[in-house]
């Protein structure tokens, strides 16, 4: 299914954790903000809404304020005895702990257990209001992601598609071709490239950080870097939740930001998601 056919086809009906977020317009004011991250007591304190800059799209406003920003990928502890594997969950934070965003996955369960890691998914991306500022959504492509082929055509890459608020599309992630490695490109709306991400040609996981930096697109600068952080060996050898860390000009545009959020969503999926 392509972007087009997902957006003329699915409608998102959500139950029980999703019924919060549905239908919700995005107003600080309407309604005292959530200071603990939903349905987990005593989780870190969230990170104050700042104002909204002029031409920054609603809910994005706190990733104007950051350089740094930390991805945990919640423990299920069912999935980690079992093996069952259940919807991702995500607390972004920024570097002093305070939690910026709550991220949860939306997939059938045939879908995960067949396609594992390739699966199509659609994340939802909610703030301190419980309001949906964000969804990254990515297509089923069971061909895809073979990084010798990513460069070749369309249908052998692996993307995902950014939206804020949801149903405005504001960039796409890419992968590109590599001998051994996961490349990437970021781009904006039109398709324009503006940064790319280059994987490192043997992804050690064991006992380390793996870094995926990102360049201009001449490479010529460095401006940021996407991080795989090792987060022990009984966490990485029995369960799939992992630990992320992206860091970016402070002044880099907002919604390229975003889009590198989204990217590092596509990294977890395709290298570290087994």
């Amino acid at each position: 299914m392509n972007f087009d056919d997902r957006n003329r086809l699915l409608e998102v009906s959500f139950t029980g954790e999703h019924e919060m977020h549905q239908n919700m317009h995005y107003d600080p004011n309407s309604q005292p903000p959530v200071t603990m991250q939903p349905g987990v007591p005593g989780a870190q304190p969230w990170m104050q809404a700042p104002q909204v800059p002029i031409g920054c799209p609603p809910g994005l406003e706190y990733l104007t304020q950051v350089d740094q920003v930390l991805c945990h990928q919640i423990v299920e502890l069912l999935q980690a005895f079992t093996g069952w594997e259940s919807n991702n969950k995500y607390a972004i934070k920024n570097s002093m702990g305070q939690q910026i965003y709550y991220v949860f996955e939306e997939t059938d369960c045939c879908m995960r257990m067949c396609c594992s890691n390739s699966r199509e998914f659609t994340l939802h991306i909610v703030n301190n209001y419980n309001q949906e500022v964000m969804r990254v959504y990515r297509p089923l492509k069971v061909c895809a992601g073979c990084c010798w082929c990513a460069g070749c055509c369309d249908c052998c890459a692996q993307e995902t598609q950014i939206e804020a608020p949801p149903g405005v599309v504001i960039g796409r992630v890419k992968q590109t071709g590599g001998m051994c490695n996961l490349n990437y490109e970021i781009q904006d709306v039109d398709g324009n490239a503006q940064l790319r991400i280059e994987g490192p040609c043997i992804m050690c996981r064991c006992c380390s950080d793996v870094e995926f930096p990102v360049y201009t697109m001449d490479g010529a600068a460095r401006v940021g870097c996407v991080t795989k952080q090792w987060t022990g060996l009984v966490r990485e050898a029995f369960t799939t939740a992992d630990n992320f860390g992206i860091s970016f000009p402070m002044d880099l545009d907002v919604k390229t930001k975003a889009t590198l959020l989204g990217a590092m969503f596509l990294i977890d999926f395709m290298g570290f998601e087994q």
